[in-house]
Order: structure tokens, then C-alpha cells, then sequence
């Protein structure tokens, strides 16, 4: 045993106390004095389900216990001790009182539960907050299996779900008392949906939400690739299908295990394959443009096999279970410990040094726990039931979160995909593309990307090659983490030479931007834009599809060089043809549809990807301390970043077009494809960064009755009024950013980013005559492979 791991006895165990709304008072307690005193604190349930008799396996409590001795009661529970974690707890709980082991991914959080109650006479007071956890078996345990503590468990038996709930509907004295009339029927309601089979109409759900999605077939068209360039995307292109893999297992822990199993189980149904076809343009069981609401349950999952998970019995070949995942997709993805809070990772920052801290906070690592290795480690040699409460001591316990850098936790993948960009390099005959490439692959086991990203930005190759970790819209606690990414495009050197234009003055539109001019930082270097057709993509690329990028996201190389942008000219018309253009034919007034055209979308998208790149990037706070805007504003960064990149990008070209720099033709074209723009963009989602964002806009402009809402249910542009307002919230945004300013970032976003009813009338009507919501594109280049 490690000697960090200590026995931690439960007469001496110490509990957080809580608040009444669940937060950690700073203030630990022993578990008596908690319960004696009504203090509120946290413990975890695990319930075992088994699906084939829909049985929940119940414990009896243990005679000596100081609560409900001798009832029947959950199958597993315990307090979450003083520095624990939720799911560790729930771990230990069901292998201490039943001698089973498990993993993360067997353990569903269902709820979370506030039981309030007096008993014994008034002595013991218990106001408990409870981890509601769901395990998911395929047949029910054997009891020669169990291994039950005796402190704790008398004997175990399984029971019909609804005959339990029944028998606590009526008060049974035999066992606990839960009110399945309150939020604990959320169990029972869980377990009935899942499983009452009505396949025709989970059937009708996922193909509407297939049709959501235009589907759009690309040929590879590979005119001007040298025959070198056209063996170097050969081995470009197995290494992004690397990096898919890592994209998702960024996302959640189980998700390759699941895409695995869907994949598999296709060719079973009709049922089965929409499942798949739906998760495969997700690349996780969330819907990214409903607000990352499931739309598979655990039931559906992959299932796992542990053979020596419990105590060997006759005639049984082990526990099979599925791979749990829950109903709300995890904000943190898989960049942190599933039950770690903002304020645990805070608490652990401050014990850190500045450089500790930047490793922590920076993009290219994970976060994970000290106790969770150890207990991996002790179940791997069957030592658990040697260990009571395998703890940390107290005194290493504050450290017990650490960094993984991506070199080091997805090296396996990284190893692969760089040994290929080294393979790739050496057939290439453009100089700029083989730095790019042998800097890439370098930086895979490096860990350090900026070598790499300076090659990116130099770029200037036929073949246009975008691979590696970029965008932080995966985290959703803290925007620090970067997903890995894959876009590979054939340069359009005619297209390239037209928008040449807005990187030549973007130090003109840094210098003139609505802020206060102490905000304003100094020379902006000007970003260079590539025009490319997109043949292939891989990783972060769920979803909505992207008709643009912006990069690299390092500030230290925002501030000396600047960015680079990338266009998907290709993805830009599809968008236009199949989404924006429907949807301007029902929403804009009959007066203004003549103002709808490509030109001013994808003038707009370059507007709004230079504008990415402009605008308070490091900032001084008022205590003088450097900082950024993306570690102030945290969570709200890419919402609100994206929010300005929009509306200060339709600042910039109405700026562009008074200076006789853009055509005064694209003035109200702009404005009205923009206001189209706006219901494409909310139909994400409010969840996403850019439906978020769009939402924000969208709202306030329609308060400064900047956007008109008519009798016949379409909109059109104030064209007297949009200016001023377009003006004042980019001063808004950026004043914001400039300051680091969280709470007002907070107040911005809960204020105008929400589903108001213009906004949801709109909506309502493209889905009744069912525009699609976005493109689902394949390419003809994997043909070549």
C-alpha cells in the first residue's frame, strides 16, 4: 500500500458542513456532532438496477446502526467524508457494505437529494444532502457474490422496482422511509421511462432530429495538388482519424466505448441505425442543438463485462453492466474529475505556485485525482478489503487533484498521429507545409504547441492543413481546455487575393474600435486569411459545422503575431443554399428579402473572424495584476467572445464601408443576412457558445427596436436605429472584456442570452415548415484512402 493511503476510522470521521443551499462552509465536523447538531452535509446513494427482471437490490441495515437499524434500505450509501469526492465515495461505499468494485463509468448521477428528518427521539438529526447514483446491471448479482461489511449490512435481496415503490407509497415499517410523492420518485420515473419500450415513438423523435440536418456530400476535387502534396493528405489524413479518437474521449470518459457499441449494433434495427446515424453527427449521446439534452439514455449503452468485480460464484461468468452516462452533459467533458466543483479546483489552485498554476489553468492539460489512482491501483491487486475509507492523509489530501499534460494522457493516440505528420512531412514538396507538419508532430509528444502554431500561421501551401488542440467550448466550467481538431482544404488562391483586404487594416479597425482608448491595446499584427475548400475535417466538428476558424487561441502568440484565419468557402455556400436562404424566405418581411445574399454572409463571417483577433486580449485588473480575458471571464468567455466577434464584426464593415473601403451597396445587406443570421445561429442552441451569443445580440438589438417584429410574424432591419445599437453593444462587450469584468460578463448574458418570445415564434415557424438546422457534410476524399 502506497504511504499516502491511511486508514481512516468512522468514529473519527470528519464531515464538511454545509449551508442550507449545499455549499461548503470551510467548517469539517465528526460525523456525530454533525448529526446531533442538524448540520447540513453530503453522502452519496447507489442504487443497483437489474435490467432483466427490473429488479433494485436493497440492503438491510445492520441491527447496531445509529439510524433505521434493521430496515430495508438503499443498496449502498455512506457519507461523503471531510476533502472527499462524490463519486469516490460512492465507489468505496458499495465495495465496503457489498465487496463490489466497479469503475466511474458504471455509476449514473440521477439526482441529487435533500433528506431532511428528525428520529430517535430527537438525537439524531439528519439534514443530508445525497448523490443519488444509478448502477445499471444486466442480470441480477448472485448472492454468493456479495461480500456484505457486518458493521453495516445484515443481508441483501432484490426487488420488483414498482413493488418497492408501492410498499414506501404505504409507509411499510420493514423499510426506510423515502417520499416517492417528492423529488425521490425521480428514481422510479427514471427507470419507468427507460425501459417502457416504446421504440415507434423513440423511432419518430430521432428521425425529426435527423431531419434537422441538411446532408451534403463533397467530392474530393484535388486540381493543383502536386502528386507529393497528394501522398502527404494520404498519411495528413490517417492522422486526424488519431485525433478523432481523442476528441472523444475529451468529451466524456465512456463516449469511445459507446460510439464502439452503436456502431456495432447499427445492422440489429432500423431503430439501432438512427441511434447511430444521430450520435455519429453528436460524436457523444448529448444533441448539441438541444441545449445537450440526451437523447439516449444508459440503456442504451455499451455494455462491459468484469469478471472479478465481486466474489466468484458457481455457474456465473461476472457482472455485466452498462456504461453509465447522465442525462446533463458533464460541463467539465473529461478535462477534469466528473465530481469536482469550481470551488475545489479554486481551493487547490491557491496552495499552488504561478507556475503549477499556468499548468493547471492552461490548455493543453488534464486534471485528475491522487484518490483515484490509488484506488484503481488497490483494486487492480485486490487489496480493498484490507482499507477502510482509503483516504489520503490530511496533510497531502489538499493535493489531491494534479496535471496530466496531453502528451502524456492520450500518448498512445498523439504517438500514432505523429509518426504519420513525420511520414507526411517527408513526401510534401512545399517547405511551409513539411515545418508545419514535422512542428506539429513534434509538439504532440512535446507538449508544447508554439513552435507549431507560428509554422500554422506562415503557412502558404496548396494543401491547407489545420491539426491539433484549438477550441475551449468543450469546458464548460472553466473555457480552459482545448479539444483536438482536424481541417484539411484545398487553398483557393483567387478568393484568398479578394479578402486580402480586412487583414490589411486591421490595425485601422483596432485604433477606431467604441472602447475607451485606455482600453485599447497597441499594434494589432495583421492576420493573415486563407480562403481553402474543406475535403475532410475530424475531431471537434460535431454538430453545426463551422464556416470558419480563427487561430491560434495562445494569447502570447495573439499578442506578438496576431492570428490567422481559415475560410470554408464550400461550407459557406452549402450553409447559405440549404439553411440561410429558406430561412430568410419565412422570416424576413417580403420588403427586405432582396437584401439576402452570399456576398454579405461570408463578407460578415471574415469580418467576424478578424474581429477575433482585435479587442482586449491581455488585460491589466484595477489591483495592476496581468491577466486575460479568457481566464477572467471563464465559463462566459467563448459565449461572450463570440457575441463580440459578431457584432463588432458588423461594426467593422459598416467602419470598412464610410471609408470607401467596402462597396456602400453591402450596408443594408449586411444588416438584414445578419438578422437571418441570428435565428440559424439560436437554433444551436443556448447551451452552445454561438446560439448563446447569437441569442444576446438577437435580443438587445430588438429592444433598441433595431429589429422589427410585424403582424405576419417575419422581421426586418430599423436601418435609422441599427447602427447605434450595433455600436453601443460592441462598447458594451468590449468594455467588459477589457476589465476582466465576470459579474457584469454574468448579468450581460443572463439578461439578453434567453429564449424570448420574437425569438421562439421565429423558431417555432422553421420548424413547422422544418428549414433544416444545419449541414451534415461527408467527403469523397476518404474514397482516395
Amino acid at each position: 500500500m502506497p504511504p499516502e493511503v491511511a486508514l481512516h476510522l468512522q468514529d473519527d470521521e470528519l464531515l464538511d458542513v454545509l449551508t442550507k443551499t449545499g455549499e461548503k462552509t470551510g467548517v469539517s465536523k465528526p460525523r456525530g456532532l454533525v448529526h446531533r447538531d442538524g448540520d447540513y452535509h453530503r453522502a452519496v446513494h447507489v442504487w443497483i438496477y437489474a435490467e432483466s427482471t427490473q429488479e433494485l437490490l436493497l440492503q438491510r441495515r445492520a441491527d447496531c446502526k445509529d439510524s433505521w437499524p434493521g430496515l430495508w434500505d438503499i443498496s449502498s450509501a455512506g457519507h461523503i467524508s471531510a476533502g472527499d469526492s462524490s463519486l469516490l465515495t460512492a465507489r468505496r461505499e458499495l465495495h465496503e457494505e457489498l465487496g463490489i468494485s466497479l469503475p466511474n463509468d458504471a455509476f449514473e448521477l440521477i439526482f441529487v437529494f435533500l433528506q431532511e428528518c428528525v428520529i430517535n427521539d430527537g438525537k439524531f438529526i439528519n439534514n443530508e444532502y445525497n448523490d443519488v447514483y444509478l448502477v445499471t446491471t444486466l442480470s441480477p448479482i448472485p448472492e454468493e457474490a456479495f461480500i456484505l461489511q457486518e458493521t453495516e449490512v445484515s443481508s441483501v435481496k432484490y426487488i420488483f422496482w414498482a413493488d418497492y415503490k408501492s410498499l414506501l407509497a404505504n409507509g411499510d415499517e420493514e423499510y426506510v422511509p423515502y417520499d416517492v410523492s417528492g423529488q425521490y420518485s425521480l428514481l422510479f420515473d427514471v427507470i419507468e421511462q427507460r425501459y417502457n419500450n416504446d421504440i415507434e415513438s423513440r423511432s419518430l423523435d430521432l428521425q425529426k432530429m435527423l431531419n434537422r440536418y441538411a446532408f451534403i456530400h463533397f467530392d474530393a476535387e484535388l486540381n493543383g495538388l502536386s502528386n507529393a502534396d497528394k501522398e502527404a493528405l494520404s498519411l495528413i489524413i490517417k492522422a486526424s482519424m488519431a485525433i478523432e479518437e481523442i476528441f472523444y474521449e475529451q468529451v466524456w470518459h465512456g463516449n469511445l466505448m459507446l460510439r464502439d457499441w452503436l456502431k456495432e449494433q447499427a445492422v440489429a434495427s432500423d431503430f439501432d441505425k438512427l441511434k447511430w446515424m444521430y450520435y455519429s453527427i453528436n460524436k457523444s449521446p448529448w444533441s448539441c442543438i438541444d441545449d445537450n439534452k440526451a437523447f439516449l439514455t444508459t440503456a442504451d449503452s455499451a455494455i462491459k463485462l468484469l469478471e472479478k468485480s465481486t466474489r466468484s460464484a458457481p455457474g456465473w461468468k461476472g457482472l455485466e453492466y452498462r456504461v453509465a452516462f447522465p442525462l446533463t452533459k458533464p460541463p467539465g467533458a473529461n478535462f477534469y474529475p466528473p465530481d469536482m466543483d469550481k470551488m475545489e479546483f479554486e481551493t487547490w489552485m491557491a496552495n499552488l505556485t504561478e507556475s503549477e498554476q499556468k499548468a493547471a489553468t492552461g490548455f493543453f492539460s488534464v486534471i485528475k485525482r491522487h484518490d483515484e489512482s490509488y484506488l484503481d491501483w488497490t483494486a487492480s491487486i485486490k487489496a480493498l478489503d484490507a482499507i477502510r475509507h482509503s483516504v489520503l492523509t490530511q496533510s497531502s489530501k489538499s493535493h489531491d487533484l494534479f496535471v496530466v499534460p496531453y502528451s502524456q494522457e492520450y500518448g498512445e493516440f498523439l504517438t500514432k498521429a505523429a509518426e504519420l505528420l513525420h511520414r507526411a512531412a517527408e513526401k510534401t514538396d512545399s517547405s511551409s507545409l513539411k515545418k508545419l507538419l514535422k512542428t506539429k508532430a513534434d509538439a504532440f509528444l512535446s507538449n508544447d504547441y508554439y513552435e507549431s502554431d507560428v509554422a500554422w500561421m506562415e503557412l502558404d501551401s496548396k494543401l491547407d492543413v489545420t491539426i491539433g488542440p484549438y477550441e475551449t467550448y468543450e469546458d464548460g466550467i472553466f473555457g480552459y481546455k482545448a479539444t483536438f481538431e482536424a481541417f484539411i482544404g484545398i487553398h483557393d488562391d483567387v478568393a484568398t487575393s479578394q479578402v486580402k483586404l480586412f487583414g490589411d487594416h486591421l490595425q485601422l479597425l483596432q485604433q477606431n474600435l467604441p472602447l475607451d482608448d485606455i482600453y485599447k491595446t497597441g499594434d494589432v499584427v495583421a492576420a493573415p486569411i486563407r480562403v481553402i475548400k474543406l475535403i475532410y475535417n475530424a475531431g471537434d466538428v460535431k454538430g453545426p459545422q463551422t464556416v470558419a476558424f480563427n487561430l491560434p487561441n495562445d494569447e502570447r502568440i495573439v499578442n506578438e503575431r496576431g492570428t490567422a484565419m481559415v475560410m470554408l468557402k464550400n461550407i459557406s455556400q452549402a450553409k447559405f443554399n440549404h439553411i440561410l436562404q429558406p430561412i430568410a424566405n419565412i422570416c424576413i418581411n417580403k420588403e427586405q428579402k432582396e437584401y439576402i445574399d452570399f456576398e454579405s454572409f461570408f463578407t460578415h463571417t471574415i469580418c467576424h473572424e478578424c474581429c477575433h483577433g482585435i479587442g482586449p486580449q491581455t488585460i491589466y485588473l484595477p489591483s495592476g495584476q496581468k491577466s486575460t480575458v479568457r481566464l477572467e471571464l471563464q465559463e462566459l468567455h467563448s459565449a461572450l467572445e463570440e457575441a463580440k466577434a459578431d457584432i463588432v464584426g458588423l461594426w467593422a464593415l459598416r467602419f470598412l464601408i464610410t471609408q470607401k473601403l467596402l462597396p456602400r451597396y453591402l450596408l443594408r445587406s449586411m444588416y438584414v443576412s445578419f438578422l437571418a443570421g441570428c435565428f440559424r445561429s439560436v437554433r444551436f442552441g443556448l447551451e452552445e457558445a454561438h446560439g448563446k451569443g447569437q441569442a444576446l445580440q438577437f435580443n438587445w438589438l430588438y429592444d433598441k427596436e433595431a429589429f422589427i417584429l410585424h403582424a405576419d410574424g417575419t422581421f426586418s432591419v430599423d436601418f435609422e436605429k441599427v447602427e447605434a445599437a450595433v455600436e453601443d453593444l460592441s462598447r458594451e462587450i468590449l468594455t467588459i472584456q477589457a476589465r476582466g469584468d465576470k459579474a457584469s460578463a454574468k448579468s450581460l448574458l443572463q439578461g439578453y442570452a434567453k429564449m424570448t418570445q420574437p425569438l421562439s415564434s421565429a423558431l417555432e415557424k422553421l420548424e413547422r415548415v422544418q428549414v433544416p438546422v444545419d449541414i451534415a457534410p461527408t467527403f469523397g476524399v476518404l474514397d482516395l484512402l
